[in-house]
């Protein structure tokens, strides 16, 4: 009898042991959980690293930051992964609004919505509306996506054009009052080139930068709703308005304010031409507060809004959500991977990456935390726009012959009304394939 309780007694303390060793690792499994998330973010990847080791003390989850740079390799990294079934768990697009849209209808990307408007939509109204814009389709948009927001800002960018305060001032001009007009602005030209100096410059041998610029003047001369009209066929590029943004490139051109060499330059160049003090204006983006400060610490310039021409409407800058992460809907953690997310954005966290990297924060309750500079980039929010967020793309090709289009006006091939009618002629062709498409 005695024996049998001894035997009793040891099988129970057996099997409470293998308990408390079987909790012991399953709880040491739920701490274990892994985050992947892949970026592309170079200027990014030691304040990424850091928040995730700030994170796994916090949370025992651990974050898995990798890096694929550059940008091109990544999208290509990317859409090979969504081919082949093995996103990562937070990963970011970078592309056009359609590219988004393919990655959201073949199931790829959770929808955000029902986290954001949790508790009063707390995580929602902490970004600035513009930005969060980026990542929402809206009821009845053109790519077929059920409305939702898609992604999370997670910093934001405007893209605006910059003044060396020194060299305005060797030209006779108050460095604290720009050109407030295009007239002035073109009429600095003329000093500018008297002087052997470089006036503007851009990296507008890389297409997308001469088409932001053009659509700030396109919004400025005609405003919204006939720029949309336009990317719907109802008005043709040779319209009088369209014409009169074209013309804009030969004005600049025949007043000397446009840098040698304009057509070809890559933005690093132009930014270290800017940072170097050799050219008075920059056509960039906020990111660049961080370029200067690596490539001259002393720079000293300020940002302006590009100088209207016309009083009828607002002028406009392309600006938003610089980078955004989405989620894998189809990711083993995805809940783990919302609430990383709603950490990496709140104000902690999103003061901690404009600290660190001079990027503008999504968080807009961040805004008294950073310097100056930045500050007058993130009041270019309240003229943002950009195409990803009008609910409607132009056509790839027409797009690149308006842009190439431009640069042809620059060096003085063409005319505005012979890029005009190719511009057309070019959307005339695409819609045609359309027509034919939907029929077939």
């Amino acid at each position: 009898m005695r024996n049998r309780f001894i035997w009793a007694a040891f099988f129970c303390l057996v099997i409470l042991t293998s308990a408390l060793i079987t909790g012991c690792q399953s709880s040491k499994n739920e701490r274990q959980v892994t985050i992947t998330i892949w970026h592309w973010m170079t200027d990014r990847d030691s304040v990424f690293r850091e928040l995730a080791r700030r994170y796994e003390a916090k949370t025992g989850v651990k974050l898995d930051f990798q890096l694929y740079a550059p940008s091109d390799a990544y999208s290509q990294k990317v859409r090979a992964a969504a081919q082949g079934g093995n996103l990562p768990d937070v990963f970011g697009i970078l592309g056009e609004k359609r590219d988004f849209a393919s990655f959201i209808k073949a199931g790829y990307i959770l929808d955000l919505t029902p986290y954001m408007q949790a508790d009063n939509a707390a995580w929602q109204k902490s970004f600035f509306p513009k930005a969060l814009a980026v990542n929402e389709f809206e009821e009845g948009n053109s790519y077929g996506v059920k409305a939702g927001i898609y992604g999370a800002p997670i910093d934001i960018m405007t893209i605006q054009l910059l003044y060396n305060k020194n060299l305005l001032k060797q030209l006779g001009l108050n460095p604290r009052k720009p050109p407030e007009t295009f007239e002035e602005f073109l009429e600095l030209g003329k000093k500018i080139k008297s002087a052997g100096m470089q006036g503007f410059v851009s990296g507008w041998g890389e297409l997308w930068m001469i088409d932001c610029f053009a659509n700030n003047y396109a919004f400025n001369i005609m405003g919204k709703e006939k720029v949309l009209a336009t990317l719907r066929g109802e008005v043709p590029y040779t319209d009088p308005a369209w014409i009169q943004v074209l013309d804009l490139f030969r004005q600049m051109r025949e007043s000397g304010i446009l840098s040698t060499g304009l057509v070809t330059m890559v933005n690093k160049t132009a930014e270290q031409l800017f940072a170097n003090e050799k050219a008075v204006f920059a056509f960039n983006g906020s990111w660049c507060v961080n370029v200067y400060k690596g490539m001259n610490p002393k720079l000293d310039y300020g940002v302006m809004l590009p100088p209207p021409v016309s009083t009828d409407f607002p002028i406009a800058v392309w600006g938003g959500a610089g980078s955004s992460f989405m989620i894998n809907a189809r990711s083993k953690a995805k809940e783990e991977a919302v609430k990383f997310l709603r950490w990496l954005t709140d104000e902690e966290q999103q003061a901690y990456l404009a600290e660190e990297t001079n990027n503008l924060p999504a968080n807009k309750n961040c805004l008294k935390k950073i310097p100056d500079i930045l500050a007058y980039f993130a009041k270019g929010m309240d003229f943002a726009t950009h195409p990803n967020i009008w609910g409607i793309s132009e056509f790839s090709a027409v797009i690149e012959a308006w842009d190439k289009g431009i640069q042809s006006i620059i060096i003085g091939e063409k005319t505005p009304e012979q890029v005009a009618g190719e511009v057309q002629k070019v959307k005339e062709r695409e819609l045609a394939k359309r027509r034919q498409f939907s029929k077939t």
